[in-house]
């Protein structure tokens, strides 16, 4: 990372809690000036203000929802008429839904593909163009260790991560020379709000071995400002996302199974 990468602006979704706001509080501890974006307007002016007061940066916040369908380009609008230069997309925001796929909400499903998987992209093809067109720029997308095998009883979560490592991974090649670089973060089980609201708090994956997001979001930042495609923290993560590959299938997704049952 050059002094240069330490001043350029990010934006951060889902910023409010959990790993999008260790990943703010991280890029302001290395002095970016930030965006920060999710529903929850009064815990992101509390972040903006101690960011600010902590750090010295400037930090703008927008609240939107990104489970709906005009959110990426509102947001993307918004800070053109503001005329705002984003060099640091982070792609953070999601949403799980968990149970058998038989008895889950349809309509919950779908907002967690818009949040995950629709406005994620939706964002990335809205900032690119104007990062080739700078010859800089960085983008973060969250996957998760689900990106690896599919998830029983996080049937459409897991496939939602597993689209975002191949997107990822297939637009990185495509900047090869641009000066922009694409990395997905692909981490374990990581304590956070998400996991209560789910109502998955108590699943087997979640009573020991659980990532701090701190330590997540610490991970993804050194690995996004030095250009890495793929960030797998922590060793037993990476340890276990290797086994996969030799593993059969089906032993895969019995495993996957079981760690996602009470």
């Amino acid at each position: 990372m050059t002094d240069k990468d330490a001043r350029l602006l990010a934006l951060i979704t889902g910023a409010s809690s959990g790993i999008g706001s260790a990943l703010a509080e991280d890029f302001a501890r290395h002095g970016h000036n930030l965006v920060l974006v999710a529903r929850n307007e009064d815990r992101l002016n509390q972040l903006r203000d101690r960011l600010h007061d902590q750090y010295g940066v400037a930090v703008q916040v927008i609240r939107k929802d990104l489970a709906l369908e005009s959110s990426a380009r509102e947001v993307f609008e918004e800070l053109q008429s503001r005329s705002i230069e984003v060099e640091i997309l982070v792609n953070n925001a999601g949403m799980i839904v968990y149970g058998e796929f038989s008895n889950t909400d349809i309509g919950q499903e779908l907002q967690m593909i818009r949040v995950n998987l629709l406005t994620l992209t939706q964002l990335t093809k809205l900032f690119l163009p104007m990062m080739i067109r700078r010859g800089r720029g960085r983008i973060l997308n969250l996957g998760s260790n689900g990106s690896f095998a599919p998830s029983p009883l996080n049937a459409v979560y897991s496939a939602t991560k597993a689209y975002v490592l191949s997107f990822s991974e297939a637009i990185a090649e495509e900047l090869v020379g641009t000066g922009v670089t694409v990395t997905a973060l692909c981490p374990p089980a990581t304590r956070s709000e998400l996991q209560k609201r789910a109502g998955m708090e108590h699943v087997r994956l979640l009573r020991r071995g659980v990532m701090a997001a701190d330590a997540v979001a610490k991970a993804g930042y050194r690995g996004l400002m030095t250009g890495r495609r793929l960030v797998i923290p922590g060793l037993v993560n990476k340890i276990t996302i290797f086994l996969i590959r030799f593993l059969p299938r089906r032993a895969v997704v019995s495993i996957a199974h079981r760690m996602l049952q009470y």
